[in-house]
């Protein structure tokens, strides 16, 4: 079985550098890829974030299964104790849920500034979550709107900047990268499936061959639709490279191209909108 391997070091440093960030906010947005709920949604982000109040977005949800979205989503909420949003960011009523989520969470600690004395200021907010699920586009969909930088704080980089979205609300312009620590192999399948692990750190070939054997355990009609498999026809990196005509010299099937291909369908959505875990295979129903 090949692995995909971790960078102990890289964790570490990304770590340091979230919870640095972390420090700074009042309330943070947590992004989750509706694909694979489970195993991009940080378990112990409470803990990381030193139980601030937290809104989770379940990005990508136009490229993943509409019925286990719903299910997902009532589930991470009732886990987790915080709202969740189903969304592709492509809304404009999402985007105005996400301010509206944020305003609302941020109202009790207005609150206590005002009953300490303090005036009340912008709410700081800033996104995170695992590579790949989003944060940037996150990002870009809230300030679009917005019309001013508020310049950095004391204790940030340069580069980090506030913006403000309005005037109850400020956003931190880079996001917080949750590094994938996970030991367990499924879960970094996965990951990789979506692409939210480098390139480098796995094998396409076995990834996209594993990635084949969910999609036709869970969704076998319309990945065989896709690819013009009968029932009775083996679908494998290698017969789907012959049926389609990937072929190398000798007739022997162009599997490195048949696996990045088979790869970018899946995270394009091309091939059909499709999750890869169900609350039910890790007892959370």
């Amino acid at each position: 079985m090949s692995h995909i391997h971790w960078y102990p070091g890289h964790i570490a440093k990304a770590q340091k550098q979230l919870k640095e960030k972390l420090n700074l906010v009042d309330v943070i947005i947590e992004v989750i890829d509706a694909r694979i709920p489970y195993s991009s949604w940080y378990k112990t982000t409470n803990e990381l974030c030193n139980n601030k109040p937290r809104l989770i977005l379940m990005n990508k949800s136009d490229v993943s299964d509409i019925e286990l979205n719903k299910k997902w989503a009532q589930v991470i909420s009732e886990k987790s104790c915080c709202d969740v949003i189903i969304t592709n960011l492509s809304n404009k009523n999402d985007i105005n849920t996400i301010i509206s989520k944020i305003t609302k969470l941020s109202e009790p600690i207005t609150q206590k500034r005002i009953e300490k004395g303090l005036l009340p200021r912008a709410t700081r907010t800033m996104v995170i979550g695992m590579p790949n699920v989003g944060k940037s586009s996150t990002i870009n969909r809230l300030v679009k709107r917005a019309k001013t930088k508020t310049g950095a704080k004391a204790g940030v980089t340069r580069q980090q900047q506030w913006v403000r979205i309005n005037d109850k609300i400020e956003l931190l312009d880079t996001p917080g990268i949750i590094p994938t620590t996970q030991d367990d192999q499924f879960q970094a399948l996965k990951l990789a499936c979506v692409n939210s692990i480098g390139e480098n750190a796995y094998d396409s070939e076995y990834v996209a061959s594993e990635l084949l054997k969910i999609l036709i355990s869970k969704y076998s009609e319309k990945i065989r639709t896709y690819y013009n498999f009968k029932d009775s026809e083996e679908m494998t990196i290698e017969t789907i490279a012959l049926k389609k005509g990937w072929i190398l010299k000798g007739y022997l099937p162009d599997t490195k191209r048949t696996s990045q291909l088979i790869l970018s369908a899946f995270r394009d959505g091309r091939i059909g909108k499709f999750t890869l875990e169900t609350p039910e295979e890790y007892d959370l129903i």
